[in-house]
């Protein structure tokens, strides 16, 4: 009888071995603010910033994985209210009407904005006017022809630089003709590069960082100064004008979380506001929305090294 206690003592203490070893396995693989796994759908317009800021949250935190997947802006938020993404990075906010159905779905998303991108206007080098007015580009849009422009190259009809420009226009569709639209920023940077009379409409990422098999493409290309709507000045998609919202085309970037748990989507959100992320910005030649302070060390006297 006792020998037979023991055996069934010695059995569920195998069992119990077992099952906390399996949890503290478990736990081991379980996501968290700066561990785990996690798929971040980013709008293709702003790729090459999010590149960067992945590469160095994922060379800072060993256990983190964050893998990107580029969409037009209509198909990254109709992935995000049918979940099929919970993390995307976007040029805009949600709508009211997206937040009323984020309610319905019991979703609180958390939306932190990280960046001041603009939208860029390019041309041909052989293109010696270097200024656009935006009227002429909206008028365009109408349907109003211009000898000043030959065509309109977009990336993609869903894309996030098309619903800026139609809102601008105040138009739900655009014209079938003069309006050419591709799949990427990329083809849009080559096909104006190789003919003449086109002004492409890109997101100013991807000319200040070109990948490198894209820079001697854009020294190929002008980067037009810009002339607002109530504005008798050009100003250029730099940095400075930008800060100063002196640009008539820039737009805030977002990363939009809906986990809906403490996870890495979380984390990753806040390493990109952070005082990195925001430095990665700042070098990027965007504007962060924070600007990373500098600490000067004032000192008394001058040590000279012989």
């Amino acid at each position: 009888m006792l020998k037979n206690v023991k055996s069934l003592g010695l059995v569920v203490f195998i069992l119990l071995f077992a099952m906390c070893n399996q949890k503290s396995k478990s736990d081991s693989n379980k996501e968290t603010i700066l561990k785990g796994s996690i798929e971040v759908t980013v709008d293709e317009t702003v790729k090459p910033i999010v590149e960067d800021q992945v590469a160095v949250f994922e060379g800072t935190y060993y256990d983190a994985k964050v893998s990107i997947k580029t969409k037009s802006e209509a198909e990254l938020i109709n992935d995000l209210l049918n979940k099929k993404t919970k993390v995307v990075i976007t040029a805009r906010d949600l709508t009211q009407a997206e937040k009323d159905k984020f309610v319905k779905l019991k979703i609180n998303p958390r939306v932190t904005p990280f960046a001041t991108d603009a939208i860029a206007f390019i041309s041909n080098k052989s293109n010696n006017d270097t200024l656009i007015a935006l009227q002429t580009v909206i008028d365009f849009m109408k349907g109003e022809p211009n000898p000043r422009i030959k065509g309109l190259v977009f990336d993609n009809p869903n894309s996030s630089t098309v619903r800026f420009m139609k809102d601008l226009a105040k138009v739900k569709d655009i014209p079938a003709d003069g309006v050419f639209s591709f799949k990427t920023n990329e083809e849009v940077i080559k096909f104006v590069a190789e003919n003449d009379g086109m002004i492409g409409v890109v997101g100013v990422n991807w000319l200040s960082q070109p990948s490198p098999e894209m820079q001697d493409i854009i020294h190929n290309l002008n980067v037009l100064s810009v002339k607002g709507l109530n504005s008798n000045e050009y100003f250029s998609p730099t940095q400075n004008d930008i800060a100063e919202q002196k640009y008539p085309l820039a737009r805030e970037l977002y990363i939009i979380n809906c986990q809906g748990y403490t996870g890495l989507g979380m984390g990753f959100a806040s390493f990109i506001a952070g005082d990195i992320g925001q430095r990665i910005v700042l070098k990027s030649g965007l504007m962060p929305v924070k600007t990373p302070g500098r600490k000067l060390q004032i000192r008394n006297t001058i040590n000279n090294k012989e």
